[in-house]
């Protein structure tokens, strides 16, 4: 159904919301290596989280998911969240501490627009930390789409932002 409505430009994802197995585990990840905030706790069963004060960008809840295991990887479901990072350095720093954790990567891309480290959460949840180029160096179709590819982020680069004065 096309009726040429279209949202509005400022519009935004507010936030997500996982079903977990573990709340103690999760939090291990979401505030102790990712670094959310936590805001509120909703009793011993839900966790709401966030950058920089908002009320909650990620919630985490065990409602329905305490100690279950997780959701079988060719199923319906979320592919990933993709938490965005607003400089190629944050998205550097990210890297390194996840790096000094020995946490691992599922993946590192160079998307054309933005680059990319994947990884799991704890309960097998995709995630995605990255960061957008300046829209001035996105290229483009003759047709006016985006051109985006997936082509392997080169790491040695990234790191070397944490070196580059500001």
């Amino acid at each position: 159904m096309s009726n040429g409505y279209t949202l509005p430009a400022q519009t935004r994802i507010g936030h997500i919301h996982l079903k977990v197995a573990d709340l103690q585990r999760a939090l291990a990840f979401y505030r102790d290596l990712l670094g959310f905030e936590v805001t509120t706790y909703y009793g011993d069963q839900a966790v709401f989280l966030s950058a920089g004060g908002y009320h909650h960008h990620i919630g985490l809840n065990t409602w329905q998911s305490k100690n279950e295991p997780p959701a079988p990887p060719h199923s319906v479901g979320l592919y990933h969240t993709a938490i965005l990072y607003p400089t190629r350095k944050d998205l550097a720093a990210i890297f390194m501490r996840l790096r000094a954790a020995e946490y691992p990567l599922t993946g590192a891309s160079d998307h054309g627009v933005s680059e990319a480290l994947y990884l799991n959460d704890p309960d097998g949840n995709g995630v995605e930390l990255y960061w957008d180029r300046p829209k001035d160096l996105w290229e483009y179709e003759s047709d006016g789409s985006i051109i985006m590819y997936t082509r392997p982020l080169d790491l040695r680069s990234l790191i070397g932002e944490l070196d580059a004065e500001d």
